[in-house]
Formats: structure tokens, C-alpha cells, sequence
């Protein structure tokens, strides 16, 4: 979902900014994660707010993602597989965040889970982490963090994503 579906890169720059005066980037640099790029006194804040009841409920859609994930589902039979039982806090806000958004992908759909063991054709995630032991079709959604992995079929929009899988 993060990074997916939904942008919280773009949320936390927006809250160091607001918390603490400093300009971030919204290029990161690749392979890098978004506190590589944080003064090391103050590098644990994105923990404390991505840890914070309402953090997940209004993150940004990553372009195209609705449209997208519509036309799938008239093919497909599609998830929302998020590990958010890592931020507790994260659950309700993703569930409703999910309800505004993907109206149309029935709860019986979305499964929270800390790793995420599913059987799926089909696996799109920017975390290399998760395509281990999947047997399905992965692809690797671009994310800063991910730019300098090349072991995995890449989409760096959900336009690739549909000209792929449609």
C-alpha cells in the first residue's frame, strides 16, 4: 500500500519542514531511505510519526493508482496486502483510508499482516524484502529506496503497471 498506493514520503518531508524548518528534497538519493537524508540528532522523528494515530489516514494517492487498480479489478481479482500490523496505529487509518479511496475493493480484499505470506498471481511492492519465497510474477514499484536493485521486473508508474498486467 505504502509507497504503492499511497505516498507517506511526501508526508513526512512535510512534517520534518513543518517541525523543524529544514528543506527537504523530494529526490532522494538511490538506494537511500528517507531518513539517510535527516541531521542524525533528530533522524528517529519519522518513527514517532509514523507511529501516530491519523498519520496513514490522509497520505496522498501515488498518481494513477485508482484508475488503475479499477481496470485490474475488472480482470483480476485484486488485494490490498499491507504490513501494517508493524505500526499498530496505522490500521484504522489504512482501512479508512482504503474505504475513501478504493471504494470498490470489498473488505474480504484488504489483509493486514506483518509479512506478507500470500499465494497471488501477482505481487506489486516496493519492498524487494517481500518478494522473498513468492512464487508469483513480482513488481518492483519504484520508490527512492529501491532504485539500485536490478533483480526484479521494474515499474516505475501505474501505467507500466497496466501495460504489464492487461
Amino acid at each position: 500500500m505504502d509507497e504503492v498506493l499511497a505516498d507517506p514520503i511526501k508526508k513526512f518531508i512535510q512534517l520534518y519542514h513543518r517541525d523543524y524548518g529544514i528543506p527537504l528534497d523530494l529526490k532522494i538519493d538511490a538506494g537511500n531511505e528517507i531518513y539517510h537524508h535527516i541531521p542524525e540528532h533528530i533522524n528517529n522523528k519519522w518513527f514517532d510519526y509514523i507511529n501516530e494515530k491519523g498519520f496513514f489516514r490522509d497520505l496522498e494517492l501515488i498518481e494513477g493508482s485508482v484508475d488503475a487498480v479499477k481496470k485490474l479489478q475488472e480482470k483480476h481479482e485484486i488485494y490490498i496486502v499491507s504490513a501494517a500490523m508493524e505500526f499498530p496505529n496505522s490500521l484504522e487509518d489504512k482501512y479508512h483510508w482504503l474505504a475513501e479511496h478504493f471504494p470498490f475493493i470489498s473488505w474480504k480484499n484488504i489483509i493486514f499482516c506483518g509479512e506478507k505470506i500470500v499465494n497471488t498471481d501477482v505481487m506489486i511492492d516496493d519492498r524487494a524484502k517481500n518478494f522473498i519465497d513468492f512464487k508469483g510474477r513480482t513488481l518492483l514499484f519504484t520508490s527512492p529506496h529501491n532504485l539500485l536493485l536490478t533483480d526484479y521486473e521494474r515499474v516505475d508508474t501505474w501505467e507500466q503497471v497496466l501495460n504489464k498486467l492487461m
